[in-house]
């Protein structure tokens, strides 16, 4: 039985457009229309990397996640979150259902659905530091969502400075235990011979030194939520014993025989890979597995440049000096005139010159987003009238092109002189052939992401005129 196309789209609530193999979008529904405000004259034809991003190339090759390419490849339903231009030509967050779609002559074409997302609610002190538009961090807070409706464990792994406290402290608030304490266990502070103590309490008289009962910190998240920073730091005898009771929800006090129950969502966080571990035999493989129901990896800054100036932003609005504020004399150099209000409020707004941000965007941040808010308070208390330039930023100094990944890894020609020869063209295909992987393309180049980042902007095609529309 035939049935018209254009009617079975119109029938959807959200908006959905059909897409060829080619990135050409071939109808949308009266959902898209109203929603991004065209004619059907204005979409078809069109390509979707230009609607919805205003981008002439597919978003795979800007290191998104791309519908697209992964449903013409596996013929498999897709799901994501993006960042698309709405009707008024502003940003905003959408998810992306995509669907294999057979025409009648048999070709593959994408049907995706749009849902648009509400704006986020301005985030708690300290959780903005999780912001950001890459592609990357939409998938962490995508992740983070999808992990606080659950109480199943969560493993947050990444490297120092990237936040993982805050993912954590995020996580809970986000849950249903919210109301109750997020409890946090820094693993690294712990001696073994005080790890039952601390984590299960003990009994007055159990050991030498305990002169009265102590409620252990698992017992104190009962209800809510027990955060284990740093676990690849436990030796293994305290591993076994925090499995037992991840297990069960059960525990004795040192000193004591009552067996005692707590309800306590985990969360556990690491900057070491605790899968390598368990092969190396110093991490338990049953508690990696139970620790890692969910698994978030927080990426580092240098792998999210474009996120930088939404955070230094935020930085600086949190470093705000009132007047009465009396910042140490040596920090200012002497230069008084740097803590006047310039703002309404009576607080002084630090702002970053564009030379100091491009500064900042091409420094790879080895502590992260730590050493982020360590360089902008410095460079707040030496900067002149609340505008930071770049000599005001004090960058340690690195070593530029130093490749991030394993140094055996050889670049695929012994002539490296032929990496800089590459056109815009050549850079795009080689990262579209690692599906948009910045990492694995620069290592395949046997040079530093950073370069590879820096190349593929000095070699970016100007942007389309912005216009309206906001498909995949």
């Amino acid at each position: 039985m035939d049935y018209d196309a254009q009617s079975l789209i119109d029938a959807r609530e959200h908006p959905f457009v059909l897409i060829d193999r080619n990135y050409t979008v071939i109808a949308a529904n009266r959902a898209y229309r109203v929603a991004y405000g065209l004619q059907a004259g204005d979409i078809t034809g069109r390509k979707c990397h230009e609607l919805s991003h205003h981008s002439a190339t597919p978003c795979h090759m800007h290191g998104e996640h791309c519908p697209h390419l992964h449903v013409m490849r596996s013929g498999e339903p897709d799901e994501t979150v993006h960042v698309h231009f709405n009707a008024q030509g502003q940003p905003e967050h959408v998810r992306l259902k995509g669907y294999p779609i057979q025409d009648a002559q048999g070709n593959r074409l994408l049907g995706e659905e749009i849902h648009r997302l509400p704006a986020p609610e301005q985030p708690a002190a300290g959780h903005a530091l999780l912001q950001g538009l890459s592609p990357r961090m939409l998938q962490v807070r995508h992740d983070l969502d999808i992990a606080a409706q659950t109480d199943e464990p969560v493993l947050i792994e990444g490297e120092s400075g990237t936040g993982k406290e805050l993912a954590a402290k995020a996580l809970h608030q986000a849950s249903a235990r919210a109301e109750r304490d997020c409890i946090v266990v820094d693993c690294t502070t712990i001696p073994e011979s005080l790890f039952e103590s601390e984590l299960f309490g003990h009994e007055g008289g159990a050991f030498t030194g305990a002169s009265a009962r102590k409620t252990g910190l698992f017992e104190l998240a009962d209800g809510g939520t027990l955060f284990l920073d740093e676990i690849g730091e436990l030796a293994l005898p305290q591993q076994c014993k925090l499995l037992r009771a991840l297990e069960s929800g059960e525990f004795r006090r040192v000193g004591s025989n009552a067996l005692r129950c707590a309800d306590v969502r985990v969360v556990a966080a690491t900057n070491r890979s605790l899968a390598r571990m368990v092969q190396e035999g110093s991490f338990r493989s049953d508690l990696y597995f139970r620790l890692s129901v969910f698994s978030i990896t927080l990426p580092p800054l240098r792998e999210r440049p474009d996120d930088i100036a939404i955070l230094a932003r935020h930085l600086l609005s949190r470093m705000a000096l009132r007047p009465h504020h009396t910042a140490p004399a040596a920090l200012l150099g002497r230069k008084t005139d740097a803590i006047r209000p310039v703002c309404g409020c009576g607080a002084t707004r630090w702002e970053l010159t564009p030379d100091a941000l491009h500064r900042l965007e091409a420094y790879p941040f080895p502590g992260n987003v730590r050493e982020l808010r360590n360089i902008l308070a410095r460079a707040a208390a030496l900067a002149v009238n609340g505008r930071i330039d770049a000599g005001d930023l004090l960058l340690p100094a690195v070593v530029d092109d130093v490749p991030t990944h394993d140094s055996r890894s050889k670049p695929p020609t012994e002539d490296a002189a032929r990496i800089g020869a590459l056109n815009p063209e050549q850079l795009q295909a080689i990262l579209a052939s690692h599906r948009g992987h910045r990492g694995r393309a620069a290592q395949a180049l046997g040079i530093s992401e950073r370069t590879l980042y820096r190349k593929l902007r000095e070699a970016q095609q100007p942007e389309y005129p912005r216009r309206q529309g906001g498909a995949e």
